[in-house]
């Protein structure tokens, strides 16, 4: 056991030794290091935004839990966001969760084992306005060049709307594309707009996209899945870990990566993502800068879906 400083905080880390990935030796020692390199540029996707734990306290190969209410163990500095339930359980009306904050936070988090944090696409001081739109570009197959099709067609369309695209690998199997948008908005109105706009773009694409729920409906095409703009859900950050074999990492990355013929959704990992730090915060960079509203693009869509 150690005791690790920062500023006023302190965290006791125990087990560092314990073997988190056995496929890559990566224990809980490195993947604290990893997210302390990287924090710098990960901390501002989660400041102020609850937090639900992905935690593998014995290595991803065995039992894994999410969590949502912040542990009682957790010290009174860490912050905290009370959030109403709107379907309560058990007589349960409200919850709190984690808000990391600060790299204490951060390293606290990966000392209780939680690989991959996930937190909301609003922050708590607004919990119903969200600041961005994200759409997962899930592929049916194996298949890069259906994810790198259905982000330059969701680009174009965003374009043609007047919003922004920002593209981050997701360590899984395919893309996610955020869209930065002011805090004018419900997640009502979000999660209906970005419906509306899946919906177009697959009927623009029906052989190669889909925004079909059902697996077996869908055959070889992409499902452009927008299940993450509702009220209470999450979304992977930038820079966290996933729990697969060789610990990728969700990164942002530029447009132009995607001419590249060997980017993939898992091209970056805990052992390369420290280098691309960079590269990363340059393809994000006046994220918040381009948020905008919903009322022309709106217009614009309907006008698009009328003319379809």
């Amino acid at each position: 056991m150690t005791i690790e400083s920062f500023g006023r905080h302190r965290v006791e880390v125990t087990h560092p030794d314990r073997v988190l990935f056995p496929q890559t030796g990566l224990t809980k020692r490195g993947l604290i290091d990893y997210y302390r390199s990287v924090s710098g540029a990960m901390l501002p996707h989660l400041r102020g935004r609850p937090l639900t734990q992905q935690r593998f306290p014995a290595g991803i190969d065995e039992e894994s839990f999410y969590q949502k209410q912040i542990p009682d163990s957790f010290p009174s500095w860490v912050a905290r966001c009370r959030l109403e339930l709107r379907e309560p359980k058990n007589g349960q009306t409200h919850q709190t969760q984690v808000v990391c904050d600060n790299l204490a936070t951060l390293v606290l988090l990966a000392q209780h084992a939680c690989v991959t944090p996930h937190v909301w696409t609003s922050r708590c001081d607004r919990l119903d306005r969200p600041d961005q739109l994200v759409v997962d570009l899930d592929p049916s197959r194996d298949a890069f060049e259906d994810v790198r099709m259905a982000a330059r067609a969701l680009r174009e369309l965003l374009d043609e709307l007047g919003l922004a695209a920002f593209l981050k690998t997701t360590g899984s199997r395919g893309l996610h594309v955020h869209v930065p948008l002011r805090r004018d908005h419900s997640y009502d109105r979000v999660r209906a707009f970005s419906h509306a706009l899946v919906t177009l773009l697959a009927s623009r694409h029906p052989e190669r996209l889909t925004v079909e729920l059902r697996k077996a409906k869908r055959g070889d095409r992409l499902f452009l899945d927008v299940a993450r703009n509702g009220w209470g859900q999450t979304v992977v950050p930038p820079f966290a870990v996933r729990a697969r074999p060789e610990a990728p990492v969700a990164m942002p990355i530029p447009w132009r990566v995607l001419d590249e013929d060997a980017i993939g959704p898992r091209s970056y990992r805990v052992d390369n993502a420290p280098d691309a730090l960079e590269q990363a915060a340059h393809a994000w960079r006046g994220f918040a800068r381009r948020a905008r509203g919903l009322a022309e693009p709106e217009r614009r869509l309907r006008r698009l879906v009328a003319r379809s």
